[in-house]
Order: structure tokens, then sequence, then C-alpha cells
């Protein structure tokens, strides 16, 4: 499946963790330029797995950076505090804040990790997102870092400039550039993959919880 230009308006971007985003940035950058409204939400901003070196809170300004690059609003930026790798025990209240945040947006998109992923942060965000959201689109972006497998069964066909914005993006994250999957040439790599699989020079690659045809 191909996603159409102009198809969304409203699109909530759920990251677990700052920097998840990654799996889903050349989309973002491609639906702001086709003037959709974009809300990011991350739950955590990792303060426990920051590495020896960096300030605990340095993840939230990192992500602040990372996510004007790719030209969300910083208004439309909400990052929360919980603790990392402590998801599954707050399953009400990750529900409550995504109900909240959906009333408040009215996504007819939402991104958010795939049903496949085995991070228990992110499958945490992916069950109660499906909850949340029965009313949207949902598709879920791709973290290879967490996939055994993957059902890559939409494509968003991205171009030299959504790939180069996703990078400049990326390189915000420095207290993670040590991250194999941050490299640059994997990233592009990936992207490459994806694009041959759907006839596109790039693409990003997403599974589709919920489709909705308006």
């Amino acid at each position: 499946m191909h996603l159409l230009p102009g198809c969304f308006d409203r699109v909530l971007v759920i990251a677990p963790h700052t920097d998840d985003e990654f799996g889903c940035a050349g989309t973002v950058v491609r639906l702001i330029e086709e003037e959709a409204h974009v809300h990011y939400l991350a739950f955590s901003s990792c303060e426990e797995s920051v590495p020896d070196g960096f300030p605990k809170d340095v993840l939230v300004g990192e992500c602040r950076s990372s996510t004007a690059a790719l030209g969300i609003a910083p208004g439309n930026v909400e990052i929360l505090s919980f603790r990392v790798r402590h998801f599954p025990h707050e399953r009400q209240q990750i529900l409550e804040k995504l109900v909240a945040v959906g009333r408040q947006n009215k996504p007819d998109l939402v991104l958010l990790p795939s049903s496949l992923d085995i991070h228990q942060d992110h499958h945490t965000v992916y069950s109660e997102g499906l909850r949340a959201f029965k009313h949207s689109t949902i598709l879920g972006y791709e973290l290879p870092q967490n996939l055994v497998s993957f059902n890559n069964s939409a494509f968003v066909a991205l171009e030299e400039r959504h790939l180069t914005t996703k990078m400049k993006a990326l390189s915000c994250y420095r207290s993670q550039s040590f991250r194999s999957y941050s490299r640059e040439e994997f990233v592009r790599g990936l992207a490459g993959v994806r694009g041959v699989q759907c006839g596109a020079k790039f693409a990003e690659a997403f599974e589709v919880i919920r489709l909705i045809v308006g």
C-alpha cells in the first residue's frame, strides 16, 4: 500500500522514548511538507539509560532539537517522565494520557511502534495505543533493533531531501551516537531496501495496524 500525498491532516507521533521517532522521521518530514499538523508525544527521556559523561536530562534537549529539525512546532512536542523499562507497570496511566492527547488532537493518523516490537515499553505503547485510537488509522513504524520479524505492509516513498532532514534530526542525539542503528550508512541502507520494495529510491516501511478510509 502506498500512502497518497495529503491523505492525513492531523498526525500523532508516539515515541515510547526520545529518539524512537527515527523509525518514522522521514515520513514526518514528508507529512509536514504536505501541510499536516503533527503532534509529538514521548513517554520517557530515559534518564536511567543516559551514558556516563552526559547530564541525566540530556535527551530532553536533544529531542527538542531533533523534532525542531524535522519541522515539528515546539508547542506540539510533549516529553513525559515515565521510567524507562517500567511501562508495563503503568499501563493505565499511559492509556489515560493517550486518550487525553487523542481528545485534544483528534488525529486521523497515529504512528507508533509495531505490534512485533519486543521492547517491553514499546509493546505497552502499542497495546494501549490500539485501545486509545479506535477511530484513527494506525501505522506501526520499524525499529529494527527491536524486531525479530516485521510485517512491512505499507510504504511511504521518500526523496533525498526527506532522508537528509531525517539524518540531520538524528544527529541531534549526540548522546546516542554510539548506537549502531544511528549510523548514517545503516539508515540510508534500510531506506534504500524499503525503496526497492516499493519502487522508489527511498522509503520507510510500516505495519498496517488499522486503516480507516473516509
